[in-house]
């Protein structure tokens, strides 16, 4: 299944989300995740792919973590080119993968899934990643979740002093060139969770400001 022809204000998401954060600030909050997951605590020969992998600052918190085997998919050609890193990357669609069953150890996801278009998408998008993992293999999950924090976040991006503050106002551009398929996920948590354990076994999981972070495997 694929996704749908990117709409024109991918620009507008993609030069906001290069001003969100420098590549350094996402680097560590990668890094500070991934920690947070224990993907510290696989075997450094672990085979690794980040989907909707951006610029590559998620590979790199992966590699500043002892892993030299990182695979990297995502759409935008741009933000490829960005990449800065001892990785091989792939241009494709994360519900149609080019990799082989069973070909990675573990699978990393920060905050793709809700840029999916549909309940249709998100499914296929699992059975894509569930394909692609081992039998014994994870999938790390790092997406927005609606808790009272990020509802205050909301509230401040709609504030006309969002633009005294770039990271707020960086961050009110990508919500309103994404607000259809952001505002959706938020909308879905049980319809979501439920789709996340048909696919796969959720061994931990933490809601907090703003995110739910899951480690989880295929069933």
């Amino acid at each position: 299944m694929n996704q749908p022809p990117p709409e024109p204000s991918i620009t507008a998401w993609e030069d906001a989300y290069s001003r969100f954060e420098t590549p350094a600030q996402e680097r560590a909050k990668f890094r500070q995740r991934l920690r947070k997951l224990n993907a510290h605590k696989l075997p450094r020969d672990a085979r690794i792919l980040e989907t909707f992998c951006g610029r590559g600052n998620g590979m790199n918190a992966w590699k500043d973590l002892g892993f030299q085997n990182i695979h990297g998919l995502d759409l935008s050609p741009r933000l490829l080119a960005q990449v800065d890193g001892p990785f091989q990357t792939f241009e494709g669609d994360a519900c149609n993968m080019p990799f082989d069953d069973h070909a990675y150890d573990a699978v990393c996801v920060q905050g793709g899934l809700h840029h999916l278009p549909s309940s249709q998408h998100l499914d296929q998008c699992l059975r894509e990643t569930r394909r692609v993992l081992k039998p014994h293999g994870y999938f790390l999950v790092v997406e927005p979740w609606n808790t009272p924090f990020l509802r205050l976040v909301h509230a401040m991006t709609r504030s006309p002093l969002r633009r005294l503050w770039p990271k707020l106002d960086a961050l009110a551009v990508m919500i309103d060139n994404e607000r259809t398929t952001y505002e959706a996920w938020l909308n879905a948590a049980p319809r979501i969770l439920q789709n996340l354990e048909q696919h796969f076994v959720i061994e931990t999981k933490h809601i907090a400001r703003g995110k739910i972070m899951a480690v989880t495997r295929p069933r």
